[in-house]
C-alpha cells in the first residue's frame, strides 16, 4: 500500500535572518520615520539648489536650533510662550466642556450657545486680534483671550455633539431600570460621551497653538513669535525657521501625546491598530 506523501513544510512568513528587516518594514513607526527622512530630504535638496535666497538647508536649519537652545534664547522664548498658552488652554478646556456639555443636555443652552460657537469657529477669527489688542492692549490678557477665540469653540461644540449623540439604547437602559436623571448624566451620557470630548480637547489644544502664535506675531513680539519677527528683520533665515520649526514639533509633539493618553484611557479598542 502506497504511503501518502507528507505534507509540505510551511515556512513562516518572518522566519530566517530576513525576519527582522521584515518586522520593521512592517511597522508603522518605520514608515513613519521614513516620511519624516524623505521631508527632510527634500528640505536639504530644495535648501542647496537653492529655490529662494532666504530658503535655507534643513542641515542649517538644524545647527541654528542647536545654536539657539545652548545660548538659552529658545529656553527663554518657550518660558514666555507657555504661560499664555497654558492658561488659555485650561480655561478653554474647562469652561469649554462644561458649556459644551450643557448644550448638550439643554435645549435652552442649545439655542442660546450653538449659534455663538458654531460662527467663532466658521469665521476667520485671526482678523479680530488686532481688536483685541486694541480693547485689552498687548499684555497677557490679550494673548489668553487670543487663545481662548481659537481653542474654545473647538472644544465646545465637540463636547456638544458628544453628547448630544450619546448612544439611545444606553440611555433607554437606564430609563428602563429607573434611573434618575442624574444617573443618567453621570453614569451613562458622560462616561459614552467622554472619547469625543477628549479628542474635541486635543483638538483644542491644537487651535490654542495657533491662536498663541497669532497673538505673538500680531499683538507684541514675545517668545517665539519674537524670535521668528527679530531673525527675519535681521535676515537671519536659518534661526528663524528653526524657531518656525520648534514651535511646529512641540505642538506635534503634544497633540501627539494627548492622543496616546486618548488611546489609553478612552478607546482601548484601537490600541491594536
Amino acid at each position: 500500500m502506497a504511503r501518502a506523501p507528507a505534507p509540505a513544510r510551511v515556512v513562516p512568513a518572518y522566519g530566517g535572518a530576513a525576519a527582522p528587516l521584515q518586522r520593521l518594514l512592517g511597522a508603522p513607526f518605520a514608515w513613519r520615520l521614513l516620511s519624516v527622512a524623505l521631508v527632510c530630504a527634500i528640505w536639504e535638496i530644495a535648501g542647496r539648489i537653492p529655490v529662494s535666497p532666504a530658503f535655507p538647508t534643513f542641515a542649517e536649519t538644524m545647527a541654528a536650533l542647536a545654536g539657539m537652545a545652548l545660548n538659552g534664547s529658545l529656553g527663554k522664548a518657550y518660558a514666555a510662550t507657555l504661560q499664555p498658552l497654558v492658561i488659555g488652554v485650561v480655561i478653554s478646556a474647562v469652561l469649554g466642556i462644561v458649556l459644551g456639555v450643557a448644550m448638550g443636555l439643554w435645549r435652552s443652552a442649545e439655542w442660546f450657545g450653538a449659534p455663538v460657537f458654531v460662527v467663532m469657529q466658521a469665521a476667520p477669527m485671526a482678523a479680530l486680534i488686532p481688536l483685541i489688542t486694541f480693547v485689552y492692549g498687548i499684555g497677557l490678557t490679550a494673548k489668553v483671550l487670543a487663545v481662548c477665540v481659537l481653542a474654545m469653540p473647538v472644544v465646545v461644540l465637540n463636547s456638544y455633539k458628544a453628547i448630544r449623540n450619546a448612544s439611545p439604547s444606553l440611555i433607554q437602559m437606564c430609563r428602563a431600570f429607573l434611573g434618575s436623571r442624574l444617573q443618567e448624566v453621570f453614569k451613562v451620557i458622560l462616561p459614552d460621551a467622554s472619547p469625543v470630548i477628549f479628542a474635541g480637547l486635543r483638538l483644542g489644544v491644537a487651535a490654542g497653538f495657533i491662536g498663541i502664535v497669532l497673538a505673538e506675531l500680531l499683538i507684541t513680539p514675545t517668545g517665539i513669535g519674537d524670535l521668528i519677527t527679530y531673525h527675519r528683520a535681521v535676515a537671519d533665515y536659518a534661526e528663524m525657521y528653526a524657531a518656525i520649526l520648534s514651535i511646529i514639533l512641540f505642538a506635534a509633539i503634544t497633540v501627539s501625546m494627548l492622543e496616546k493618553v486618548e488611546v489609553a484611557f478612552f478607546r482601548p479598542e484601537r490600541k491594536a491598530g
